[in-house]
């Protein structure tokens, strides 16, 4: 153990060590000839101008377009970009974690992007990427979809397409830790559904008095590929409702979720040993709070999740049963920014505890680390993850950069 400590103090001792560069702009700020600070403080945490900018379909809240990024085709009906706006993601660690094969891997690339985003017109904008690479493996789209802005002059917003589910709570894509959000991703076994990725619609609407919501209609069953030229492989749909009240420093909220899902041709042993088949209707439920209190310098996160599934099949000594399966996320993170959004440092301390009722299957980690600009596109990461079940401590070294 003394080794790994001196190991762990060595990391974080060499990131202090390490110099600053000068900064560099990659996709949107190139458009605007702006610092990536403009929108990010530590990159890819956005500041409240940031969200602006993303809720303004792609364009500048409080800035006309610069006409020169613009082709003139002389239709006042078409707003074509002279050069395609297009970015890159790549990240890359050095690891260490207890397993019997590969206990130091270096896993660069670990993930690489291909970004693309823009307005296409007043109030309507897209964004997608396609992950060329994570972990070794073209995992495809992720993120594809259109953003509409104050729809007819309504005050509400529309995004279509494939977003995450848990976008209006925290953002798995805007974190500063490799550790992930974990309890958006819990789900028994069978089930197709959770709160990342999916395919539907949501409203949101804010409220002069700081209250804002928002409403997704969704498959309920993520974004694999198609069956027989169709996504949703049920006629179920699923519902998700969040709404947050800011009173001052502090965000409190609220989240609602219910969908259901079909399993097909389910197999079941019946009396006398026989084993047919059954389609097994499963409804899906989330709920719990999420509170958020701090400011430029400091910002405490916390999320709780219970999720219930009514009929979920269950493998025992008599066949396959049905049963009501029920499972508890927990999650909370603090950041810390030491000279607030133009810091060049950043350490987080993030937990994660995910409990299942009726299995051995328990989620239960600590995390610190420690993340260094070079530039406002490289960051560089020093992060320990130690599994509170196992009792074995994960050590990663590594960069983040976009261009």
């Amino acid at each position: 153990m003394r080794k790994k400590c001196t190991f762990i103090f060595a990391v974080i001792s060499l990131l202090l060590l390490l110099p600053h560069a000068a900064d560099a702009i990659p996709a949107f700020a190139r458009k605007y000839s702006i610092s990536c600070s403009s929108c990010h403080s530590m990159v890819p945490k956005l500041k409240d101008y940031g969200e602006d900018f993303a809720g303004n379909a792609f364009r500048l809240p409080d800035a006309p377009e610069p006409i020169r990024t613009y082709v003139d085709a002389g239709d006042d009906m078409l707003t074509l970009h002279r050069f395609f706006p297009i970015a890159v993601r790549f990240d890359g660690y050095m690891q260490y974690a207890e397993r019997d094969a590969g206990k130091f891997d270096f896993q660069a690339p670990y993930g690489v992007k291909l970004m693309s985003g823009a307005s296409i017109t007043k109030g309507i904008g897209y964004y997608m990427y396609f992950y060329m690479n994570e972990r070794g493996e073209v995992e495809g789209l992720e993120d594809a979809l259109l953003h509409f802005s104050d729809v007819f002059g309504s005050g509400f917003d529309m995004t279509v397409g494939q977003f995450q589910v848990s976008d209006p709570l925290f953002k798995r894509e805007l974190r500063l830790t490799l550790e992930d959000y974990q309890l958006y991703k819990m789900q028994p076994a069978h089930s197709h559904a959770n709160l990342t990725y999916d395919r539907g619609i949501m409203f949101s609407y804010g409220f002069d008095f700081g209250l804002d919501m928002s409403l997704q209609l969704l498959n309920g069953n993520g974004i694999e590929a198609a069956r027989g030229g169709v996504f949703d492989i049920d006629n179920g749909k699923a519902v998700a409702f969040h709404a947050t009240q800011h009173i001052g420093p502090v965000r409190i909220g609220g989240f609602l979720y219910r969908g259901e899902e079909l399993f097909h041709d389910q197999l079941f042993r019946y009396e006398g040993g026989a084993m047919q088949t059954s389609d097994v209707r499963n409804v899906v439920q989330y709920f719990g709070p999420d509170l958020t209190i701090g400011n430029d310098y400091i910002e405490l996160n916390a999320q709780y999740l219970h999720r219930i599934d009514s009929h979920i099949p269950f493998e025992g000594a008599g066949g396959t049963s049905l049963r009501e399966h029920s499972m508890d996320g927990i999650l909370a993170e603090l950041v810390y920014l030491p000279s607030g959004p133009e810091s060049n440092w950043g350490f987080v301390a993030l937990y994660n505890h995910i409990q299942d009722e009726y299995s051995d299957y328990t989620y239960h980690s600590a995390t610190l680390s420690a993340h260094r600009l070079l530039a406002r596109n490289l960051r560089l990461v020093g992060e320990v993850t130690y599994d509170l079940e196992e009792e074995t401590p994960r050590i990663a070294v590594g960069f983040v950069s976009a261009f």
